[in-house]
This record gives structure tokens, C-alpha cells and sequence, in this order.
């Protein structure tokens, strides 16, 4: 397995997702979701930054480190932060409308883990450890993008018709 291209082809779908959270930021109706998707492309710039190192590490011959993921899991992550924060029900009903864009932010993070997880099989040495951290931090969003899709569709759920 070519590890470099691996990590070329993750570095453009962090780059695909980043836009994806920016540009829906901007149209979702709720501050809560507004403030998860622009902190969730803050995030992936972090994982933007971190995966360019590795490719730059490689081009030069140099073995890649994990020093750089280590300390972003040292900092703290806004999906661990977020998922900790209370959904109540007021804030819930206010985010049915965002549904589709909650659970294509779902659909993304949980692709982003399979590929990480799957690349993770095939690789070997440190390139292993680089695509399991990544896996793990996309597993982390995934949960948090499908516990606030859940929630809110249980509320939608919930609702009378015509709502």
C-alpha cells in the first residue's frame, strides 16, 4: 500500500469536509447546530494540518510523527466537548429543520471512519498508528453528529402534524 497516496486522498476528503461544514453553517436555522458545524471545520482544518504533515514528513524522507496528533488529543476535542453539553427539548424542536444537513454531517464523519479504519488495516508501523488516530477522532464526530440528528428526530417524531 502506498501510504503517501493514502494520505493525499484523506487530505483532500478533510478539505471536502470543511467546506461542507462551513457552507452549512451558514444556512442551518439554530445557533447550537451553527456552532457545532463551524467548530467541526475548525477541526478538520486541525486534521487538514495534521495529515499535510505527514505527506510533507514523507516527500522529505523523513519518518512521520505522531507528535502533532498526540498533542491535538492532549488539547481536547469539540466533539468530546460538545457531546457533553445538554440538548434540551426546546433546543431540539428548533433543530428539526436542520435534519438533512444533521445527518449528511453524519454520513460524512462515519465515511471518513471507515476509510480511516480500513486504510488502518492495510498499513503498517506508524502510517497504522496516523490512520487509527484519525479513525478515532471521526469516530468521535460521528457520535456526536448522530446523537443530535437522533434527538432531533425523535422530537420531529413527537410533533403533530404540520408541526
Amino acid at each position: 500500500m502506498d501510504i503517501l497516496k493514502v494520505y493525499e486522498y484523506a487530505l483532500q476528503r478533510e478539505f471536502e469536509g470543511k467546506r461542507f461544514f462551513e457552507q452549512n453553517a451558514e444556512r442551518l436555522s439554530h445557533a447550537a447546530a451553527v456552532g457545532a458545524f463551524k467548530n467541526l471545520a475548525a477541526e478538520e482544518q486541525k486534521h487538514i494540518d495534521f495529515i499535510q504533515g505527514q505527506i510533507d514528513s514523507i516527500k522529505k524522507g523523513v519518518s512521520p510523527s505522531l507528535a502533532l496528533g498526540k498533542q491535538l488529543e492532549g488539547e481536547g476535542f469539540f466533539s468530546q466537548r460538545a457531546v457533553t453539553e445538554a440538548i434540551d427539548s426546546k433546543v431540539l424542536e428548533a433543530m428539526v429543520p436542520d435534519l438533512p444537513v444533521l445527518r449528511m454531517a453524519y454520513l460524512i464523519e462515519r465515511d471518513f471512519a471507515e476509510f480511516y479504519s480500513k486504510a488502518a488495516e492495510k498499513a503498517e508501523g506508524e502510517g497504522k498508528e496516523v490512520l487509527t488516530m484519525l479513525a478515532n477522532w471521526e469516530r468521535g464526530h460521528e457520535q456526536l453528529f448522530k446523537q443530535y440528528h437522533d434527538k432531533a428526530f425523535e422530537e420531529y417524531a413527537g410533533m403533530p402534524w404540520g408541526g
